[in-house]
């Protein structure tokens, strides 16, 4: 398909600055239809949802967008779509609710490969209710994550699984839907971290089989909060602490407090910018962002390669992802460099490209290296050829010059 690179750039502000973004994982730089959108909101009334006065009618039509965006997005039902401030947070509250079902002996599955906000909550969840918590290992050497992995950490008294579909961190893509049935098989349900995944391919979750899918907005374009997805007919049977006088209808009675309107306004308008990446215009809105994350894939992978080769031409430069199926995002390693130090030096030169564990703690470690971890470099849809080129270069010149100094 033809993807307009100028065009998406043109349409995101913070580009003009001139920094080479590769800090994608940790958020993403905003559309102006997406900052339009936020601002439209919050010039028009707005007050408790209703149906009487302006105000209320315009704060229920965000709310119901958002939640029909979202479902074309993720493949979802709407009325099974949770809005809340993070992923996270949202995590945190649906440990707790589960943990209520659970008894002491049950177990708990989490892997080595997830962002800690996957691992902590549902770990906490278990210590307090009295049950075992169960890792999966990967393979550090290829950086995969097998169902086998996950089979082998089941059993009879399993009650739920929690796994990554991408690494934020080395950007590895476990086959979800083969650990969903092996869950499912085990009498589980599978909770699916999709932060990062959401950003790079498109979701379905029923074709997944996630039971809860959980993202962040502001990893595609969008504002900075989380959504959950599940069926409703799961949500019905679950009971979260909330205020006696809230709703206790689904997908509400999971959303604690006054929603925050103009971010969900401007989560609709980060999934329409995507669906108006599609070459052709036409079909639904679900159809169009399928179209256009083909687009996204096709340019994210063919940057991926340029940056690789470019790569492996610098000698002192380990690269820890490997799996044979993942999203464009790299972690290295500089032999004799911190690269904290590589971070600084791209920065000053307007690269940013971090450096950190980013809260996959667990896989960094298991990885080799520690808490440090190492260099992200993250593509995001609106990456250019010249941006990985001034990456390269700024990475060849630091290697370079600290190789001078030692001499």
């Amino acid at each position: 398909m033809t993807y307009d690179l100028a065009a998406l750039r043109a349409r995101i502000p913070a580009l003009a600055a001139g920094t080479a973004h590769f800090d994608g994982p940790g958020g993403t730089q905003t559309p102006l239809p997406v900052i339009e959108a936020i601002t439209a909101a919050l010039s028009r009334p707005l007050s408790i949802r209703g149906d009487g006065l302006p105000g209320e009618r315009n704060a229920e039509t965000v709310v119901v967008e958002a939640r029909r965006a979202m479902a074309d997005l993720l493949g979802a039902d709407p009325a099974g779509v949770v809005f809340g401030r993070s992923a996270t947070q949202l995590t945190y509250d649906f440990s707790r609710t589960l943990a209520a079902t659970w008894s002491p002996g049950d177990e708990v599955v989490v892997t080595r490969l997830d962002h800690d906000a996957n691992i902590r909550p549902w770990a906490q969840a278990a210590e307090r209710a009295g049950c075992t918590v169960r890792r999966a290992d990967f393979d550090p050497a290829t950086g995969e994550l097998t169902a086998d992995d996950v089979r082998d950490r089941l059993s009879g008294r399993t009650r739920l699984v929690a796994v990554t579909a991408a690494s934020n961190l080395i950007g590895t893509m476990p086959p979800i839907a083969e650990i969903a049935r092996i869950t499912h098989e085990a009498g589980a349900l599978l909770y699916v971290d999709g932060v990062h995944y959401a950003a790079h391919a498109p979701v379905d979750v029923e074709a997944l089989g996630a039971d809860f899918f959980v993202c962040s907005p502001y990893k595609f374009l969008g504002p900075h909060h989380g959504v959950l997805a599940a069926r409703p007919e799961l949500l019905e049977t679950l009971r979260p602490d909330k205020l006696l006088p809230s709703t206790d209808a689904v997908p509400e009675r999971f959303e604690l407090g006054t929603l925050p309107y103009e971010f969900l306004a401007g989560t609709r308008a980060a999934v329409d910018f995507l669906a108006g990446l599609a070459a052709e215009p036409g079909g639904s809105r679900r159809e169009r962002l399928a179209a256009a994350f083909e687009g996204i894939e096709e340019h994210e992978g063919v940057l991926r390669d340029r940056l690789e080769k470019g790569l492996a031409d610098l000698e002192q430069v380990t690269v820890h992802s490997r799996a044979a199926r993942r999203t464009p995002t790299l972690l290295l390693t500089l032999d004799g460099h911190r690269t904290e130090d590589a971070y600084r030096f791209l920065a000053e030169r307007g690269v940013h490209a971090p450096s950190g564990n980013f809260y996959a703690l667990e896989a960094s470690r298991r990885l080799g290296l520690g808490d440090t971890g190492g260099l992200r470099l993250g593509l995001a849809p609106y990456t250019s050829a010249e941006d990985v080129d001034r990456l390269l270069s700024g990475l060849s010149a630091f290697l370079g010059r600290r190789a001078d100094a030692r001499g």
